[in-house]
């Protein structure tokens, strides 16, 4: 079974260079493991800082399906079925031991409830072929409360020192102490400010300002032109070893 480490909290405060940051860790530590990078958040910003992009994410496939049934095409549309896992691998770029997966951004108006259902489905069926699973999870609650993340190794609690930030991970911790199955859930508190000592359960790590991956976004670099003595990597290297207990 593979290792999953799911990465949440509120929008602005870095789960994406943090998902980013445990994905090039893990790749660099394990060379022989086999990695899947899925970025679940609508926004799209794990191929960039990945410097990885598919052809296709999940909602294109989706769509093709979706659209052929609309228009009354049932043997497409049930070809396109018969031959999910054939046209799911044209979604998932590869680079060395790393696989990578978008969910995409829906053009359609409303909300991202299909895609996220057939996330799940996704997940369920090639996590296995992996050894760790890193889930760069949307903003907020959405994916939790729906139980797209319902079966996990890690639940990464990430904030910056806002209290809005702190009352959203304490939320999203209420939500998945009943609706997702994990061996163990920690706090990331990212971007703080020098001095910065929070109070919480299960903290990870503190992580300072990083100019450095401030520039990389300015830039539209990925987290590979990062130092090995950044914030960032330091920080998401110790927030590894402690949930793992493994050296990284």
């Amino acid at each position: 079974m593979p290792e999953i480490f799911a990465v949440t909290g509120k929008g602005g405060v870095g789960k994406t260079s943090l998902s980013a940051a445990f994905i090039r860790i893990l790749s660099e530590a394990h060379p022989g493991k086999r990695i899947l990078a899925v970025d679940a958040d609508p926004a799209v910003g794990l191929a960039t800082a990945l410097d990885i992009e598919p052809e296709l994410t999940l909602d294109d496939v989706r769509l093709r399906i979706a659209e052929s049934i609309e228009r009354g095409e049932t043997g497409a549309a049930a070809e396109l079925l018969s031959e999910a896992r054939f046209h799911l691998t044209d979604c998932i770029a590869e680079r060395d031991n790393l696989s990578f997966l978008a969910i995409g951004r829906p053009e359609a108006a409303g909300c991202y409830c299909k895609v996220n259902a057939y996330l799940k489905q996704v997940l369920e069926s090639i996590a296995g072929n992996y050894d760790y699973v890193v889930i760069d999870g949307e903003a907020g609650i959405e994916q939790i409360n729906r139980r797209v993340l319902e079966n996990i190794t890690y639940l990464v609690l990430v904030t910056d020192a806002s209290r809005k930030g702190f009352q959203v991970i304490d939320t999203i911790r209420r939500v998945a102490t009943r609706l997702v199955t994990c061996e163990k859930t920690g706090v990331i508190v990212n971007r703080a400010p020098e001095g910065f000592a929070p109070n919480v359960p299960d903290l990870l790590a503190v992580i300072g300002e990083d100019r450095g991956q401030c520039e990389n976004d300015m830039r539209g670099e990925s987290v590979y032109a990062l130092p090995a003595d950044s914030p960032l990597y330091l920080g998401s290297k110790q927030a590894l070893r402690m949930l793992t207990g493994e050296p990284v």
